[in-house]
Order: C-alpha cells, then structure tokens, then sequence
C-alpha cells in the first residue's frame, strides 16, 4: 500500500525551524507517513542528521519565508517561492496529499485556497477547530477565523461541511449542529444569525442558537459561526482556561497545601494533557480542495506529530470527497 505523503511547511511557526523538523522527522515511523520538507535547502539539511533526508523524507528547496506579521494575500500572490506557497503547490500537483503550516494563518490558507482552489459549490472556507471536551471526543468551532464576513448561506455550507467532518473524524453517526448567538431562543441574535437560523431550521442535525458557555461542553458537537466571531470566542475561551489554570494551581502550590497539592495534582495534570493543544496538533481548512491542517504558531515537536497525524487520518478517510457529497446533498 502506497505511504500518505505529508507536506510540511519547515519554516512556519514561532518555533521553526528546528521544532517543525524534529516532529516531522518523528513522524515518519510514529505516523507511518513520507514527509516532503519545505524550505531553504542549506537550512534544512543543517538540521539532518550528516546532513542528508533519511529514509522517507525528501526536500523541496523554498528559499523565501513568509513572516508572521507579513500580509497573507499579497506575499502569496508574489512570493512563488515561499514555503507554504510551495508546500500547497505540492498537493495540488499530487506530489503529496497533505500539507501541515503552522507558520501565518492567513498565508497558509490563501496558500491552499489560490493553489489547490475550492471544492465545487463552496463559497468560501472555514477553519474547523477541534474544542477538546475532558474525557470525550472534541467539539467542532466552524469558523475559527478563515471567512470573517459571512453570509447565512455560507453558515450553512460550514454547518455541511462542519457536519460531515465530524462524522468522518470524531467518528459521531449524528452529529449536532448548534449556531453561536448571544442566547438559545429561536429569533435571538443578529440579522446573520437570525437569517442563517431560518435557512438551518429542520435540517438534519440542527438544534438551534447556542450561547457561548456551551463551548467545551457535551453539547453540541458542531457551533458554527462567522470567522471574526469564532476566532473571538476561541481566544476567549483559551485566556480563560489558561488563568483558571494559573490560578488553581497558583493555590495547590501554597505550602500549607502541600498534601493536598500532592492528591490532587496528578488528576488536575491529567485534564490539563486533555487541554493541551499540542496534543490535538492543528484544525482541518474545510472547502479547499486539497487536505491543508493548519497548526497553532507556538508548535512543538509533538504538536507537528499530531498534526501530521490528522493529516494522514483525513486523507486516508477521503474526507475531500467527503466534504463534497456533503455540499452536493445540502444543495
């Protein structure tokens, strides 16, 4: 059986290069996958050992970088050699069926959305970002931040798509489609919500306007959303978590609680692993028409593992294929 090959953008990140190849390279034997590096050859190859790609892993020379703080639209229409420009022209040239960029969000998805283009029939795409839920399988945040003005009818391509994504990955036969308003009465919200929630109704999985403290919850497993609101709500849910967390155990670290921080320590460490975005490796780019994860800037070793993981999940799954029966039934 042929091996899944993973393009991975080896200079996106705050922590490229050296962290973004040392999980690619882990990923080959972990992942079971061929890994196609992306960047500045002589940069690269520093990085392997005596120099040369081992077994599974290939080089594609980019000698240009795209930044963090650079302009996402304009430096992928100019800088053809850049990595992540690079690394989208790989999969839509079928010399790889995934690409992995935790380098510029927005670069990484203009990169896959001017190269690969979109799926048939979708207007714009969205960022499925997985919500981890302690003890369950994720939730789904569709959009996280890729279309920040949207339309009812694309809300309802993301609840499609959002749908059929958590079918494939989360392995949920019925997944429930929530839609993110300021309250969970039928009329609440926005002109947006309240149109998108007039398309949605009595479609299968819909189960009405959700408030945001159903994020993390058991309920629903889909919140869809426009981009600007979605990528609000997921950094307000993560300063949250992460103070809550700088508190409780700000409070275990007190010496008159010494004992009980040695009890409860090890369970509160337990939840924080289920938490840790390192472990969930990045979100799926929904409506291109390639598989593209993009993963979180701060990205260790072990977070590219994953992310390479979801990407060769996704493509073993079909899930383009998948994507597009679910647009085609919803149109």
């Amino acid at each position: 059986m042929t091996r899944i090959r993973i393009a991975v953008d080896a200079m996106g990140g705050d922590r490229a290069p050296d962290e973004i190849v040392a999980g690619a390279l882990q990923a080959v034997d972990e992942v079971g996958v061929d890994i196609v590096l992306v960047g500045p050859d002589a940069t690269l190859r520093a990085l392997l050992p005596e120099g040369e790609p081992p077994a599974g892993v290939t080089i594609v020379d980019a000698p240009d970088v795209i930044g963090m703080h650079d302009d996402a639209a304009a430096s992928v229409r100019t800088r053809a050699e850049s990595s992540i420009v690079r690394s989208a022209e790989i999969v839509r040239d079928g010399r790889a069926d995934v690409m992995v960029g935790a380098g510029n969000t927005g670069a990484t998805m203009a990169a896959a959305l001017l190269r690969m283009g979109r799926i048939r029939g979708i207007a714009r795409p969205a960022i499925a970002v997985p919500i981890p839920r302690p003890g369950g399988v994720p939730q789904l945040l569709v959009d996280g931040g890729a279309t920040v003005d949207c339309s009812p009818e694309w809300l309802v391509q993301f609840a499609a798509m959002g749908r059929a994504y958590a079918r494939v990955r989360l392995g949920i036969d019925d997944p429930s489609i929530g839609l993110l308003s300021n309250g969970e009465e039928p009329g609440k919200g926005d002109d947006l919500r309240k149109q998108t929630f007039a398309l949605l109704k009595g479609t299968p999985g819909f189960v009405g306007n959700v408030e945001g403290r159903e994020l993390m919850s058991a309920w629903p497993d889909v919140i869809v959303t426009d981009g600007f609101t979605g990528n609000v709500a997921l950094k307000s849910l993560e300063g949250a978590v992460r103070r809550v967390a700088d508190l409780v155990f700000g409070v275990l670290g007190r010496d008159e609680l010494e004992d009980a921080a040695r009890v409860v320590a090890p369970a509160l460490l337990e939840v924080a692993g289920d938490l840790d975005p390192d472990n969930t490796g990045g979100a799926l780019l929904l409506g291109v028409n390639g598989v593209c994860v993009i993963s979180h800037g701060s990205s260790s070793a072990r977070a590219v593992v994953n992310a390479v993981r979801l990407g060769r999940d996704c493509a073993a799954a079909g899930i383009v294929d998948r994507l597009k029966e679910s647009i085609g039934r919803a149109g």
